[in-house]
This record gives structure tokens, C-alpha cells and sequence, in this order.
């Protein structure tokens, strides 16, 4: 083993420190400049609670609580669920040195894992290769992965979580190597990094039966290996005992590892428990319990994906590769298919390629596999990306051994830096939003803006806020003596206007109803905007006095309030002043043909006034802006009905089933349209999707026993139907609880 003094003693040592000091550096500086992300307010409070359990020896359970109390209401609260032992050191640091910029010092943390995350890609590379060239390729292509140095930034959960997975596949790697007699070191590194990968979240359990599964193919390599010893041993005219040293038995070995494994699990689970106040208080119920609520992850949210907004837990089944392969750099994808090729598969390499590739193809094929409700572009997969990146580095790294030519290997040497030209350009030129990227398979931003989300995580809503203290003044259109900032996201708004209440306050408002709140600037991310609007020529709309842009497109917004007709139109149409509401909603439409809130509110004033036509004129303009607007074609539904249209509003039922398949309304008035044309089977069909959407109220139950009783049925039968139907559906979805609870009201009528 070599002192320090000794290994300082030689220049390459000193290079790779500096290499690796630099790269470090860089990262921290990078991070100063980021934003918020759309979570980190949440996690930042349930580090301070946790801080607050420990101090307090328990007696403060806010950290094991997941019911919160907002506006005065009980509500669910999950983070209790995540151990985020990497947002709670953040969170720690912050209480010892009472750091009021506590986002900053988050960000800080987090590149400083984000640089960890590459340095063990990096020592993965090199042990699978023993070559400093390939250690090299895997940083700076983890580095220049402008996705994965984007979230490094601000994104403490998925980053620590990729990087202890990656840490725990290292030494997983390396305590094979070393077995029968691995070093006390790789053991205790090994525990910890089991420990720390379930500490952030609970999946990082899967490092146990990787260790098991990896385990078990080193047993059978073995058990092969001493069979080809014994033939090769074996005289071929006279049979010759062979005996295998103890050590390298079978048996022995299956038994040592074994032990091995059953105690740095034991030891990294209980390690574990003790940084996780909720496992904590319930090491195996809580635990199992969290493990169940993210396999099972219940909110749902849509998002722009291929050009329209899609359901979260109802993506189509190549979401996540797809995703993936047009959002990291092509050197990356090239690099990982020539490994195999070029030396992976080599009987001396097969066990390290099969460790390399399993941790990135296993998680992503049980995402696709188990239809996973993801979100936010692949961020939750991150940890499958790191193996990836070390596959590509030994890719290039085989490549250029391939090569006899030295000029061959000049080249070889150089291409992954060329391939890394475009990621390098999109981080120099849009930093801090490195994140924002998609790469030449899908047409670069341009070609994904208004196909794909950009900054799903509110990033830019820093860089807005910034710009909204600068730039801001009154108008005489303010209603109080602060200018009053409304926002989609508020939690981040709010902490870079805290130091300027004085002046400011912020609001809340949702995209499509700004038109009806009081407010003077609007920083809105375009996340959650429809595709359509995104490409329209109404788009940004007219009071757009700055955009925050990626490759000359907008990811967010900034509006300046210079007429609240709008907002006074909807006041007086909640009041029932129609005339008057009529009045200043056509006059904000005519300042802003795209004010969606203008031309919902005057619809209604028009339905509500038996205007129809004129209702009609001004859905059609709705509509023109974005064809597939939800409600814009509900509306059309209810005018189709109104003027007994019956087949055109059939028509939009299904058009908005493919606009929003969890719509309600389109499948209750489907179904009253056939049951009043008495095709009962079809009636009742609409409601029974309903049912499986989950979507079904107490209104739509009573039509269901409608339905029923017109079939035939009296009251009970037709009730113990419905408790049929429920039932199955539960069982279909899953549900057992609910689907035995209805199956026993079912039996007991």
C-alpha cells in the first residue's frame, strides 16, 4: 500500500487529482447560478423537520408525519416516505452555520455529489479496463452530459440516488474481484454505499439482490471454471483425482459469500434505519410501506410528450428509452454499442460487461415492463444512466486499443471529443438550463420545442424573478401599494422576491386563468401550456416584455399587466352583470386574441344570456387558437347539445377522450346521449370506463343504477351490479383492498 507521499511522488497521480479538482470546481461555480427546482422547497422543509426530530430525540414528529395542514385543510404529505439523507446534510449545514441562502448551499451540496457521481463512473471505467484513457472518456462524457450536469445543479434526490447506485455497483464490482478475501475497506465502502443509496430513496434496496444476482454468476463462473481445471487435469488414458483447494470450492466459497452478503445487508440496513426518522420509528412496517408507495406512485400529472399532453401513468411503453436516447449525447449511445463488439464480450471481460450493462438495461426495462407512472423527462432513471456512460467510455477506450494505425488511434482518441462538440456548445451557450437538451436524433430544441417539456422543473423561474425586481415598475393599474407578481409556481418565485417584500407580492395563478386574478407581472414556465398554443402565431402572447430562451425558444415567460379588463370582466360575471361583463371581456380579447380566460369567461356570459351564436363565434376562436383545447371543445359539446346537434356532440365526446381520456364529461354525456337513444349496452359502457379511470362520482353511480334498472333490474339487483362492476374493476387495477370490500357488499346482498 503506498503513502500518500509516495503516490503524490508520481506525475499522472498528480494530474488526475487536478483533473478531477478542476472538474469538481467547475461544477460548484456552475451551480451558483442555478434555479430552483420545482421540489426542492418541499424537501428543504422536510430536511428542517428531520433536523428537528433528531435535536429533539423524536419528540417533534413532523418528520414522520404524512399528514400536513394547509390553508387549515389536512393533507397527504409523502416526503416523509424518502429517507433524503443528501437534502438533510444540506439542510444541517445550513442550521450549524445559520446560512440564510439555503437553496445555495442545497446547490452547493448537490454538485458536490454530482462530482462524486463522476468520479466513481470514472473508477468504474477504470477497473473494468485498467486504463486511464477510458477513466478520462467516462468523466468527460458524464460531464458533458448537459442532462445529468443540469440536474447536478439543484437536483439532490435523483443525483445522490444515481450517484450511491453507481457507488454501490462499483464496489459490488470490486468486492468480486476480491473475494475470497476482500479488503476490510471495499466491505465497509460497500455497506455504506447500500446504506446511502437507501437512505435517499427506498429502491436503492435493489443493490441488495444486484449484489445477489452478481453474486451468484461469479459462484457459477467459479463452478466453471474448477470443471475446466479438473478436464484439463485429467489424463485421457488413466483417470487422475484432482482436489480443488478449500478456498476455491464451490461450497466454501457459496457459504463465505453468502455470510458476506447476509451481514453487509444486515449492517447497511440498520445503518440506514438510523438516518431515516420514518424507518426510524418502524424499521420494517415503514419501510415496506414506502417501498410500496413508490412502486406504486398515485399522482399523475400530464405532460407534452410527442406533441400532445399525456397522462403520466398512461405513457406509452418507450417513454423512457425513447426519452433517453434523444436527450444524451451521441457519443454516449455509439460508445455503449461498440463495447460489446470490441473486446466486451472477450471470455476475461464478460462478467464486468454483464454488471455494466444489467445496471442500466434491468431499470429501465422493469420501468417499461411494470407501465411505471414517470414523469419529467427521465430524471427518476438518472441512476441508469451513470452504468451507460460507463459502458460508452470502454467502448471508445476499446477502440482505440483496436486500432494498430497510430494515426487510426489519433483519430479514434479524438472522436468522442468531437462527438461531445454539440452537448459542449449547448452548455457554454444556455447555462444555467444544461438540462434542457435534446441531441441531433431529435432535431436538437428546435425541433423538440412544443413536442417535448423544456424546463419541467421551473429552473428559469430564478433567472425571472431576477429580472422582475430589476426591471419592474408601477403602472397606475395597481390595485395596492406592492406590484403583485403572480406565478404557475410559486414556492420558487417567492424565494427570490424574499428580500424585497417591501415591494412585491406574490401570487398564484394557473396559465389558462390569468386572465381572472389581480395581478401586474406574470413569470410563467411554459410547462403545462398545450402544444398547440406553443405553436401558434398568438404565441408569446402580446404582453410578453421578456423571455427566458434555450437555442432562441422560450422556456418561460414574463407578462406585464397593461389592462385588467379581463380580471374586471370576470368580476362582474361572477355577479351576474352580463352586459357589463360582455363589455370588458371583448375588450381584452381585442388587446389579446389568445386570452384564453377572456374567452372562456365571455362564452359563458353568452350561454348565460341565450346568446348562442355569439357563444359559438367565440369557441370557434378558441378553438382556432388551439384545436385541441379541452375546454374550448366542451364547450362545442354544450353548444352541439343546446342546438339538439346530438351526432356533432357525440362527435366531440370521443374527440375529447383523445384530447384528455380522463375527461368525465365526455363519457356522462356520451352516456345519456345512447341511453336517450335507448342503446342501453352502450350506455353503460361509457360509465364502466369511468369506473376504471377511477373518475366515477356519486352522480354517474346513480346514472349506472339508471341504466340498470331500464335493463331490467329492480333496485337491488341493479345496486349489487354496481358493487360487481367496482369490484372487478378494482381487481383489474390491482386494488385489493377495495376490490374485496366490494365484493363482500356484492355477496352480502
Amino acid at each position: 500500500m503506498k503513502s500518500i507521499t509516495e503516490y503524490l511522488k508520481d506525475k499522472k497521480n498528480i494530474t488526475w487529482i487536478l483533473f478531477f479538482g478542476l472538474l469538481m470546481l467547475a461544477m460548484i461555480v456552475m451551480s451558483i447560478g442555478a434555479g430552483m427546482n420545482g421540489d426542492e422547497e418541499m424537501q428543504a422543509i422536510q430536511a428542517n423537520n428531520v433536523i428537528d426530530y433528531y435535536q429533539n430525540f423524536g419528540k417533534d414528529t413532523a418528520a414522520v408525519s404524512t399528514t400536513i395542514l394547509k390553508n387549515g385543510n389536512p393533507e397527504y404529505w409523502n416526503l416523509p416516505l424518502y429517507g433524503q439523507v443528501i437534502d438533510n446534510l444540506a439542510g444541517f449545514i445550513v442550521r450549524i452555520f445559520n446560512i440564510e441562502d439555503v437553496m445555495l448551499t442545497r446547490h452547493i451540496v448537490n454538485a458536490i455529489f454530482g462530482w462524486l457521481g463522476i468520479l466513481f463512473v470514472s473508477l468504474m471505467a477504470f477497473r473494468v479496463s485498467g486504463s486511464r484513457r477510458a477513466a478520462v472518456f467516462a468523466a468527460l462524457l458524464l460531464f458533458l452530459s448537459p442532462r445529468f450536469l443540469g440536474h447536478s445543479f439543484n437536483n439532490i434526490k435523483d443525483i445522490s440516488f444515481a450517484t450511491a447506485m453507481m457507488m454501490g455497483v462499483y464496489y459490488i464490482t470490486l468486492f468480486l474481484r476480491q473475494f475470497p478475501k476482500p479488503k476490510k475497506s471495499t466491505i465497509i465502502y460497500l455497506t455504506i454505499s447500500i446504506a446511502f443509496a437507501m437512505a435517499v430513496r427506498i429502491p436503492g434496496i435493489l443493490l441488495i439482490p444486484y449484489f445477489g444476482l452478481f453474486g451468484l454468476i461469479y459462484l457459477i463462473k467459479q463452478y466453471y471454471t474448477n470443471k475446466s481445471h479438473t478436464k484439463n487435469t485429467t489424463s485421457q488414458k488413466k483417470k487422475v483425482k484432482v482436489n480443488i483447494p478449500k478456498e476455491q470450492s464451490l461450497g466454501y466459497l457459496t457459504k463465505k459469500l453468502f455470510t458476506y452478503g447476509l451481514g453487509i445487508s444486515i449492517a447497511a440496513y440498520i445503518l440506514m434505519v438510523l438516518v431515516w426518522p420514518y424507518a426510524l420509528e418502524a424499521p420494517i412496517a415503514h419501510v415496506k410501506e414506502s417501498f410500496s408507495g413508490m412502486a406504486q406512485f398515485a399522482t399523475a400529472i400530464r405532460q407534452n410528450f410527442e406533441g400532445s399532453l399525456q397522462w403520466s401513468d398512461s405513457l406509452p411503453w418507450y417513454y423512457t428509452p425513447k426519452y433517453i436516447l434523444i436527450s444524451i449525447p451521441i457519443a454516449v449511445i455509439l460508445g455503449m454499442l461498440i463495447y460489446p463488439f470490441l473486446g466486451g464480450w472477450k471470455k476475461e471481460k464478460r462478467f464486468t460487461t454483464f454488471i455494466v450493462y444489467f445496471s442500466f438495461i434491468f431499470p429501465v426495462f422493469w420501468i417499461v415492463y411494470t407501465n411505471a407512472n414517470v414523469y419529467g423527462g427521465w430524471r427518476h432513471s438518472l441512476f441508469a444512466y451513470l452504468p451507460m456512460v460507463v459502458a460508452a467510455a470502454l467502448g471508445f477506450d476499446a477502440l482505440v486499443q483496436w486500432a494498430k494505425n497510430k494515426y487510426l488511434k489519433v483519430i479514434f482518441t479524438v472522436l468522442p471529443f468531437l462527438l461531445l462538440l454539440p452537448p459542449f456548445i449547448h452548455v457554454v451557450k444556455n447555462h444555467p438550463y444544461e438540462y434542457i437538451y435534446f441531441n441531433e436524433l431529435a432535431g436538437g430544441i428546435k425541433k423538440a420545442y412544443g413536442n417535448y417539456e423544456l424546463d419541467y422543473y421551473y429552473h428559469s423561474t430564478r433567472e425571472a424573478s431576477e429580472w422582475v425586481i430589476k426591471h419592474a415598475d408601477k403602472t397606475g393599474l395597481e390595485t395596492s401599494d406592492k406590484i403583485i407578481v403572480t406565478t404557475w409556481h410559486p414556492a420558487s418565485v417567492s424565494y427570490y422576491f424574499r428580500n424585497d417584500t417591501n415591494r412585491f407580492q406574490v401570487g398564484f395563478a394557473r396559465w389558462y386563468e390569468r386572465g381572472n386574478w389581480d395581478w401586474d407581472y406574470g413569470i410563467f414556465v411554459i410547462t403545462g401550456i398545450s402544444p398547440d398554443l406553443q405553436k401558434s402565431r398568438h404565441f408569446p402572447p402580446n404582453n410578453t416584455v421578456h423571455t427566458i430562451e434555450v437555442d432562441g425558444k422560450p422556456i418561460c415567460l414574463i407578462l406585464k399587466r397593461k389592462d385588467k379588463s379581463d380580471m374586471i370582466g370576470y368580476q362582474f360575471k361572477e355577479k351576474q352583470q352580463y352586459d357589463s361583463a360582455a363589455f370588458y371581456l371583448n375588450k381584452a380579447i381585442v388587446l389579446d386574441p389568445s386570452n384564453e380566460a377572456a374567452l372562456f369567461n365571455l362564452i359563458e356570459v353568452y350561454f348565460n344570456t341565450n346568446q348562442i351564436e355569439k357563444a359559438k363565434l367565440t369557441i370557434d376562436k378558441t378553438l382556432a387558437l388551439e384545436p385541441h383545447n379541452e375546454m374550448g371543445n366542451l364547450y362545442l359539446m354544450n353548444y352541439y347539445l343546446f342546438t339538439n346537434q346530438i351526432d356533432k356532440a357525440l362527435q366531440i365526446c370521443n374527440l375529447l377522450k383523445t384530447v384528455n381520456f380522463k375527461n368525465p364529461q365526455a363519457y356522462m354525456v356520451a352516456s345519456n346521449i345512447y341511453m336517450n337513444r335507448g342503446n342501453l349496452q352502450a350506455a353503460e359502457q361509457e360509465l364502466l370506463m369511468l369506473i376504471d379511470l377511477d373518475r366515477l362520482d356519486n352522480q354517474m353511480a346513480q346514472q349506472l343504477l339508471k341504466i340498470y334498472q331500464a335493463q331490467g333490474l329492480n333496485e337491488r339487483a341493479a345496486t349489487k351490479k354496481l358493487y360487481k362492476a367496482l369490484a372487478d374493476s378494482y381487481e383489474k387495477r390491482g386494488n385489493k383492498d377495495l376490490y374485496y370490500e366490494y365484493m363482500q357488499a356484492y355477496e352480502s346482498m
